[in-house]
């Protein structure tokens, strides 16, 4: 688990926070039917390269299979770490969007859900519900508090809709390194560690139509719901600042 430990740091990991919002105000209304999921991984690699910074994705991973791309592009069924393609969007789609930017050393983290187009009611309602979550999660989030009252926030709000909650992929620490310790579930279970000065977290709930069960598929980075349905995911990244919680990452979309 690292912490951040001076002003330095805290003003580094900020700065990357607030780059990365503001590519996303730029990103999202470039999202429309008829796009190219691979032009948008294009549009946001040189975004970030002009603003000063270098993806942070691109290249993650393992040797064998590093990401190929700056940005996940994930569409309905898609849960995380959907791979820029030749994909188009269609009038209705769901696009989870999750980048994060590396800005001399400072890794911010941030994922937004788009509807192309005119979207389902179906769809409108599950990704409004999924950002009422990372709203809540945020909101139950105190400095000195356990970690897990998060988690319990986010999926009490996904319950209450008769909604999944993915618990094969969680939050995580950020920062200095794309992820590190410890995990944020959005279930309350496992390590529940206080949330004290330095630490920086990334809140991102994952909540589906149906089964909160995912699948990995074959190119090694797609996570799929495993019946099929809608997923949607938004994330924000957030600093404990001494005796308060600061969100770093601000709103969009």
């Amino acid at each position: 688990m690292i912490r951040l430990k001076n002003d330095r740091q805290i003003a580094g990991i900020r700065a990357s926070c607030k780059m990365l919002s503001a590519m996303y105000r730029e990103l999202v209304p470039l999202v429309r039917p008829g796009v190219v999921t691979r032009d948008l991984d294009h549009w946001t690699r040189r975004w970030i390269t002009a603003a000063g910074g270098v993806p942070a994705f691109l290249g993650y991973g393992s040797k064998k299979n590093p990401f190929p791309g700056a940005l996940c592009v994930s569409i309905n069924d898609e849960v995380i770490h959907g791979i820029p393609s030749k994909r188009k969007i269609a009038e209705g789609d769901l696009v989870s969007l999750d980048c994060g930017i590396n800005l001399g050393g400072f890794i911010s983290d941030q994922a937004v859900t788009v509807e192309a187009g005119k979207a389902s009611d179906a769809a409108r309602r599950l990704n409004a519900a999924t950002r009422e979550c990372l709203r809540l999660g945020l909101g139950a989030a105190k400095a000195g508090d356990r970690l897990l009252r998060i988690s319990r926030a986010v999926e009490t709000r996904a319950r209450e809709g008769g909604y999944g909650v993915v618990t094969r992929y969680c939050g995580h620490g950020v920062g200095l390194e794309v992820h590190e310790d410890p995990q944020v579930p959005n279930v309350p279970r496992g390590p529940n560690p206080r949330l004290s000065g330095g630490l920086v977290i990334a809140v991102e709930p994952m909540i589906t139509a149906g089964t909160g069960d995912v699948e990995l598929l074959d190119d090694g980075w797609t996570v799929v719901t495993a019946d099929g349905q809608l997923s949607a995911h938004w994330e924000h990244t957030l600093a404990v600042c001494g005796d308060r919680v600061e969100i770093l990452t601000e709103e969009v979309g």
